[in-house]
């Protein structure tokens, strides 16, 4: 791909990296104050936050990687087929494992479009760029970018999530409203209380 049809994307670029590294740093504030609450179950981790995690990574990482001069058409299907397909690999794991919380915690729907289907279509839509780069090099950084903001959407959404229950979670704890216990239903995904 010639450098003038990446040349217009730097400032996206910029800010969708510099907003993911900086959500990234937010992420790991809301994991240590779950981690000081002792609220935290492995599982759970590796069910919700890590994909966030990875998530604002992978935008912060094509961010990088599509600011870089002398791309060509090859060298940049090579990259978003690359981050398309492990990132389906990746969101296939979490499916599972997601799947297999079922003992500790019920997967809701909401559970399923924010940490399966959406992450998933981002990167069957970066898949699908790669292929079709050489075909349409002028529209696909458009589909790219998309598939960009959906994933840094994705992150947002999964972190103020995890954040939400914690702080509800550890109000619960501090003041419990006359013997009620909050329903499992209402609960938040990824959010499995060390207790259960």
């Amino acid at each position: 791909m010639e450098s003038s049809l990446l040349a217009g994307w730097d400032n996206f670029y910029v800010i969708t990296g510099g907003a993911a590294g900086g959500l990234t740093g937010l992420t790991f504030v809301v994991i240590t104050l779950a981690a000081d609450a002792h609220r935290v179950k492995l599982v759970a981790v590796s069910a919700f936050v890590s994909p966030t995690i990875v998530h604002f990574g992978t935008v912060l990482a094509l961010a990088a990687y599509l600011t870089m001069p002398r791309h060509t058409i090859v060298s940049l299907s090579i990259g978003l087929g690359a981050v398309g397909l492990a990132g389906l690999v990746y969101i296939a794991n979490i499916a599972a494992t997601i799947h297999r919380l079922k003992g500790a915690y019920t997967p809701v729907l909401e559970d399923w479009i924010w940490n399966v289907t959406l992450p998933a279509l981002c990167f069957c839509v970066l898949l699908t760029m790669a292929f079709l780069l050489s075909i349409m090099p002028k529209q696909c950084p458009y589909g790219v970018a998309a598939a960009i903001m959906l994933l840094m959407i994705v992150g947002i959404h999964n972190a103020w999530d995890i954040a939400v229950w914690n702080s509800i979670n550890k109000k619960d704890e501090e003041s419990p409203p006359s013997g009620r216990v909050i329903d499992a239903s209402m609960r938040s995904p990824g959010k499995v209380d060390s207790n259960a």
